[in-house]
């Protein structure tokens, strides 16, 4: 079971013409690693997924699992409209990746919880060697089923499982998962503006986008509230709020968050429509606002 501390989701580097920029992942990773990140969730919504071919989202996990150490965990998430295409992504990188997550069709939804476990189940049998992760974010998804029940069912149809990656606001759901059976699986908490809200309650493992930007910034809200100076927390953790607001403010958190990353000195190159690319011109006045707001000293260590 899988459950280290910050896995960043990725983003998906394209070169100016729009192709996959799979050169840029060297440094990527590095710069991740430096700023004490555990480990990377690749292919997922941060990365784009639905904007990318098959073949590209292959490409792309080729290359981040040659990253792998022993420090450092990759997870590819498969999710696919097609249960085909989710298993054929599952079997490709089954022998490359320390873990498989996938999110429900979110066309044509699963319309129960034992349709839902159906279709994951497929898919975890296509690398019974490997945990596999349900990647529940209702939000995009639209199936927001109880996830303490998929646990309890899952936990006796699926041997692989290895827990839950939970993006959700949902607190009292994310506890009830992380004590199922004693804390048997690991549960991702995917909020990253409610991250001090989660360690009350023992969470162990995040992953998500802004781990990319602020990875040394979360780390300072983990030290604050193991020293029980929860006014530093909050302070801190305010600061994420403000970013992701910010961000998302000027056309989108997914396409202006991963314009944002040449400002910390990784180049990810244009976001596929419909996310809104930044200019240059928008960058720097915007790093001039996290500046002003002691933003920017916590984005690279």
């Amino acid at each position: 079971m899988i459950e280290k501390k910050l896995i960043a989701a990725t983003y998906t580097p394209l070169k100016e013409d729009s192709s996959i920029n799979l050169e840029l992942i060297p440094t990527y990773s590095d710069f991740l690693q430096r700023n004490n990140v555990s480990g990377v969730f690749v292919n997922g919504t941060t990365g784009d997924f639905t904007s990318l071919t098959v073949d590209e989202r292959k490409l792309i996990i080729n290359e981040w699992a040659t990253k792998r150490n022993e420090n450092f965990t990759v997870i590819n998430h498969v999710g696919h409209t097609s249960l085909k295409i989710a298993k054929e992504l599952t079997i490709h990188s089954a022998e490359k990746v320390d873990g498989i997550s996938a999110l429900p069709p979110f066309y044509f939804k699963p319309r129960s919880l034992q349709s839902l476990l159906d279709y994951c189940k497929e898919i975890a049998a296509c690398a019974p060697n490997l945990p596999f992760y349900y990647y529940h974010i209702p939000i995009l998804t639209g199936a927001n089923f109880s996830m303490i029940e998929f646990l309890e069912l899952a936990d006796e149809q699926i041997p692989n499982l290895g827990g839950i990656k939970f993006s959700n606001n949902d607190i009292i759901g994310l506890r009830q998962c992380y004590n199922f059976k004693a804390g048997k699986y690991a549960v991702f908490y995917g909020v990253d503006e409610m991250f001090l809200s989660s360690l009350p309650y023992g969470i162990k493992g995040w992953v998500g986008s802004t781990y990319n930007h602020l990875a040394p910034l979360y780390h300072k809200i983990y030290e604050a509230f193991n020293k029980g100076d929860i006014s530093l927390a909050s302070e801190l953790q305010d600061k994420s709020v403000q970013f992701v607001q910010m961000l998302d403010a000027l056309g989108g958190f997914n396409g202006v968050g991963k314009s944002f990353m040449k400002i910390v000195g990784i180049d990810c190159g244009p976001s596929r429509y419909p996310h809104t690319t930044l200019s240059n011109k928008d960058l720097l006045e915007v790093k001039t606002q996290f500046e002003e707001l002691n933003i920017m000293s916590y984005t690279n260590k």
